[in-house]
């Protein structure tokens, strides 16, 4: 295995667009240390080109018939690539993978994946984890997500919805074919789930950073009705949410920005040890057992707040906010935890000397990485961090300059649940 080539390009025409991503990327396929005959190839694209995906994925596909055989992506509000983002505008990020067909499956509506242990006979393919790209419509999401991490040996999914203002696209093309009766595909979906599986022998490091800090005590539900949390610690939910976040009622106009601003953060009442142990929680921020969601409702007559989420009873709540600056100190720790991972003996630099960082400092690349993806919500990116490109240059001072690509999403999955605010970072290693 060498370094993934990867491209990326923003234009009005996505015909130019296009052209300068393949020629960047055959460029770096005629570098010796990046891959020369990478089989899979993983598109992503801003909802300014939805329209024309078709012609896109045809397209790219054909110029690189000769070396990439599967295709995977979707679209976004935005992409990004190592030390940039395209946010709200038309760009593309390609990176193709010098992985052997053995070592990965494509699937999608015509090409499931096969739960792990039950592969066909003339398929031994076994799915350690996998990469998932969702249509954030499709009905019972998050129950789909949960199965699909029951289809892999490890339980843990990464990747994330498709965000788009126009149409929700995916891209999926499978060498190992559809299922009889289901006839052919053009490659590009809509709606439901896609993405790739990978076996155990593909070397990972993933890891998720929250972007919103808690701004009240944790609380245990006590009373509730789906979604409609009536009571906490034994008092009314609505107290709560009003006095902790100096809230009235009567004053509408000062109520409202607030009340918009508020999230809350649930986790279970006996959070996943394995995710409590795999990401240490820093005082003043959440850690990945937290899932964070909007407040959609408020019910004066019961004293209830509605949530955007089932909370069943015994769950913990926490009122929450977006944060710039908490978001970018966990960003660093993730991405430090990550290179900590692959080169425990040179990464010794402190977290505060990151943020601290000229561009410079990170810019030799970590010993094995040869890929990354990262999916960023879509409330994130440049207009959260405070400058264009804020978040990829953080993630690049921590990594180095390795090959990079990902998207802005509606939604974020990781481990086997769907989250908000966060971003998560997958990192393919070398041998």
């Amino acid at each position: 295995m060498k370094m993934f080539p990867y491209a990326h390009a923003t234009h009005p025409q996505w015909r130019m667009a296009a052209a300068l991503v393949l020629a960047q990327l055959r460029a770096q396929m005629a570098l010796p240390e990046y891959a020369k005959s990478p089989c899979l190839g993983l598109l992503y694209i801003t909802d300014h080109y939805a329209g024309e995906a078709e012609e896109i994925f045809k397209f790219l596909s054909a110029e690189l018939s000769s070396e990439v055989v599967d295709w995977a992506g979707t679209v976004g509000v935005g992409v990004s690539a190592n030390n940039v983002e395209y946010f709200d505008e038309p760009a593309m990020c390609v990176m193709l993978c010098d992985l052997n067909p053995g070592q990965y499956r494509v699937f999608n509506g015509v090409a499931p994946l096969m739960a792990s242990g039950r592969a066909r006979v003339a398929d031994r393919f076994e799915a350690h984890t996998a990469l998932v790209h969702a249509d954030g419509g499709t009905p019972e999401l998050s129950d789909l997500i949960a199965e699909m991490a029951e289809r892999t040996r490890s339980g843990y999914v990464f990747g994330g919805l498709a965000a788009s203002r126009h149409q929700s696209v995916q891209f999926s093309r499978s060498s190992a074919g559809n299922l009889e009766g289901h006839g052919a595909a053009s490659g590009v979906f809509h709606g439901g789930l896609s993405g790739v599986a990978f076996s155990e022998d593909v070397g990972m490091v993933s890891r998720v950073t929250q972007g919103a800090q808690p701004v009240d005590r944790e609380r245990t539900v006590t009373a509730s009705e789906g979604n409609l949390v009536l009571m906490l610690d034994g008092e009314p939910a609505l107290d709560v949410l009003l006095r902790e976040r100096l809230i009235s009622l009567d004053q509408p106009e000062q109520a409202m920005p607030r009340l918009r601003a508020t999230l809350v953060g649930l986790s279970s009442p006996q959070p996943e040890q394995a995710a409590r142990a795999h990401a240490p929680r820093v005082r003043g921020q959440f850690g990945v057992e937290v899932l964070v969601r909007h407040l959609i409702g408020l019910d004066p007559a019961r004293r209830g707040i509605a949530v955007a989420d089932a909370v069943p009873v015994g769950t913990r709540l926490a009122f929450c906010e977006r944060n710039a600056h908490a978001a970018q100190a966990d960003l660093v720790r993730v991405c430090a935890e990550v290179r900590e991972e692959l080169e425990p003996e040179e990464s010794s630099v402190p977290l505060g000397n990151f943020l601290a960082a000229d561009m410079e400092v990170g810019s030799k690349p970590a010993r094995r990485i040869a890929g990354a993806l990262y999916v960023s919500c879509s409330g994130r990116g440049g207009p959260h961090f405070g400058s264009p490109s804020a978040e990829l240059q953080a993630v690049r001072r921590a990594l180095g300059d390795v090959p990079l690509v990902g998207f802005f999403a509606g939604g974020e999955i990781a481990h086997h649940r769907l989250y908000g605010y966060t971003g998560v970072l997958t990192v393919f290693t070398l041998p």
